[in-house]
Formats: C-alpha cells, structure tokens, sequence
C-alpha cells in the first residue's frame, strides 16, 4: 500500500482504486480540521458531491430526513448513475411512511426475540468451522470462515437452497465490491441484476409453495392494505442479501487481520479482561466496513457556511467519523475496552440497519469461537484489499492458528 496523503483537490473519492492504493487516515483528518464539507469535483463526466466528514455532522444528515432523501440512491454507485432502481420500494432507498411501514415488516423476522434459533444455527455453524480451521494449522481466513458464516445465516432466513449459496456469495461480492482490477461497473450492474432474476424466481415459487422463511413472510404481507408486489419482494430481498453478507464478512475479515497484528488487545480477548459485546463494538468502529452513506438535497440549506442546493448529492463518510477525535478518544487506537462507542458502523437514525442485531450475533460469535479454541493465529501472506468506493476490507486473510491445549472451552 502507498502511504500518501494526496492534497485536497488532487483526491477523488468517486475511483474505487483511491481507496485501494492509499491510507486515508491523515486526509480524513485535514478534511475533519479544515474542510468539513468538502466539494469532490466531477471527474471524466462524472458528477461532483459533498463530503461530509465529522461525526456530529454525519449524524444530524441522517436525522434530517426534511432536507435530505434517500430516494435517489444511497451508495455512490446510484447516486453518481442517475438514482436507484428501487427508490420507494427497497427499504434502504424508501423515506416517509412507506420506509416506516416497510421497516416495521423486516423487524418482525429480524428482531432479537426472532433470531434465537438463529443465533443458536450461527453459534454451531462458527464454532465448528473454527474448531476444523485451528485443527487444520491454518487457512484463508476470508474465504474459508468469514465468506460462510453471514451467507449461511442470510441463506437460512431467505430459504437459499444450500446449492446457490456459493453462486450468490460471488454475485454480492461483484455487486458492490471486487477483488480483481479487471471488474467494470458493467460487471457489477450485470452481477446485481442476477441477484434480482434470482430471487424473482424464488418469490415464484413461495407464492405457489409458502415455507416458513423471510421470502414466504414478504409475499404474506401488505401495506396499507396493498400486498408487497413481485418487485417489492425482489428488491428487499437483495437489500438483505447485501446487507446480511458484506457488513459482517468484511469485519470479521478486519478483526482478525488487526488482532494479529496486535497481540496485547488478542490477550485481553484471550483471558476475558473485556467483554465481548464491548469488544463487538470496536471491531465495528476500526473496521468501518461500508464508508459511506448518501443523500441527496431536496431543500437548500447550509452545513458549515456551505450552501447546499436541491439536487446536489451529499456523502456521510462513517471512514472518517467513527475516527472522529471530537468524539472519541485516541481513536486510532484499537481499543477493545472502548466505553461509550457510538459508532456510525451500521448508520443512524430512521435508516439505522435493520439487521444490525444479527450482524453482532455473528462477530460476537466469531471472537468466542477464536476466543476459546485458539492460543493465537498470525497472518501468513498479503492480506489482498477490496476495490470499491463503498465497502472497505480484504478479499484474502491467510492465516496461522496455534491450538489452544488449556482444555478450557465452552460447552458448545
């Protein structure tokens, strides 16, 4: 990796590639102290957007759904390609009362209460193929652990035949992110669509043949009195599909990369001087794995002395505010005793992540798993980085495990 701090209008946050080649950390920082609404200019006909880069700014975005909408998109992806596809009908890009409405469906199958029996599958599920990787000396962590534990919980609650799941698994991952420099947009615009043909096959076959998974549940409910569409279905499926799968593949990826690179906070974790729900939490802020949200200008208003008119794409970047020292203390340190941590991790306000629950189940799991059946793991090989201007993380984790021979586990 290149260790550069590019000047302030040589940066453009728009290429997937900036994010690949250089650390970000000094330039989040000058744009923190001296630009925090900072213009990125349009680039090879590509639009131009705001930055938005302190936390407590990011945060009063994502309250204010008077003078911001999502309904034009919410990733870079869409907002720079004209809108999204699924504005008004896929939960993440719907404001107002339908976004309420819809919300209050997802949450019913989504819900702590909900999600026991499925804590208990992903408790098993990791455990198990902890116990395999450990017994086995090591792996690529990222593609043998991190790539099935949320794809098999996501696939369990859709009602994912176990066949499809490695078909789907690399369709998210060209959807929004890549690990190789010679995937197009086209590439990941044809690998969405392919999500979308898939599931409109599976929402089929639940109408003729309900199950008792998320999908059946979806084509049973209505709003308002109006029955969720094909469309509808479709498209919250591949919300939670995405959702379920990158958010904690790729912090699970994060946490251990860093663990290995820092053996006082893995001893700490190792003899239980912090508590794993705290330990969650931070693992969530360092990794940051989307960086951005965004939002699009429907009333002029003003953020720092800037004029911000209708139309004009604003960009929240979590990258820069859960880093944010007004905020947190020492917060390029990795701290797995962090207390408060109101991480942005999983956004904030009326868009806060519906699955965010079953995403601290899974990394909660994971670090008892590592916990409890490993004496400690140390990378092996390049730790390849992800190409996207939304997600951030690794595509590749080879690691070394040492067996842990204190006898001390668990009851599984």
């Amino acid at each position: 990796m290149t260790v550069t701090t590019p000047a302030l209008d040589t940066m453009d946050l728009g290429a997937p590639n900036t994010f690949a080649d250089h650390d970000l950390g000094a330039f989040w920082r000058t744009l923190r102290d001296t630009a925090p609404v900072h213009w990125n200019p349009p680039v090879d006909g590509r639009r131009g957007f705001w930055v938005v880069s302190r936390y407590d700014d990011i945060m009063a975005a994502y309250r204010d759904d008077v003078n911001f909408t999502s309904e034009r998109g919410n990733v870079l992806v869409t907002l720079l390609g004209g809108g999204d596809a699924g504005a008004g009908r896929m939960l993440a890009v719907t404001d107002g009362h339908r976004h309420h409405e819809l919300r209050k469906i997802l949450q019913r199958v989504l819900s702590p209460r909900v999600l026991s029996e499925v804590a208990a599958a992903v408790r098993v599920n990791t455990r198990q193929l902890i116990r395999e990787a450990v017994e086995a000396g090591g792996c690529d962590f990222a593609e043998q652990i991190a790539s099935r534990i949320p794809m098999t919980t996501i696939s369990n609650l859709l009602g994912v035949p176990e066949q499809d799941r490695e078909y789907l698994l690399a369709q998210t991952k060209t959807a929004l992110s890549t690990d190789a420099e010679d995937v197009d947009e086209l590439d990941s615009e044809m690998a969405r669509n392919e999500i979308l043909l898939y599931f409109m096959d599976m929402v089929e076959e639940r109408r003729e043949s309900p199950g008792d998974d998320v999908i059946s549940m979806l084509v049973g409910s209505s709003i308002d009195g109006v029955p969720l569409s094909d469309e509808d279905i479709v498209l919250n499926c591949y919300s939670l599909i995405i959702g379920g799968d990158e958010t904690s593949r790729l912090t699970m990826i994060d946490s251990v990369h860093t663990l290995a690179a820092q053996p006082e906070q893995w001893r700490r974790l190792k003899h239980g001087e912090v508590a794993i729900d705290t330990a969650v939490d931070e693992v969530l802020r360092w990794a940051s794995p989307t960086m951005h949200f965004g939002r699009t200008v429907v009333r002029e208003t003003e953020l720092h002395g800037v004029q911000l008119r209708p139309g004009e794409i604003v960009t929240l970047w979590h990258a820069s505010g859960n880093r944010d020292e007004r905020i947190f203390e020492r917060p390029d340190m990795f701290d797995l005793g962090r207390t408060p941590n109101k991480h942005l991790a999983f956004g904030y306000g009326p868009h806060f992540c519906v699955g965010s629950h079953l995403a601290k189940v899974e990394i909660s799991e994971l670090l008892m798993a590592l916990r409890d059946f490993t004496a400690g793991f140390e990378q092996t090989g390049e730790a390849l980085r992800i190409r996207s201007n939304f997600l951030t993380g690794y595509s590749t984790l080879p690691v070394r495990f040492r067996p842990d021979h204190s006898g001390r586990k668990e009851v599984d």
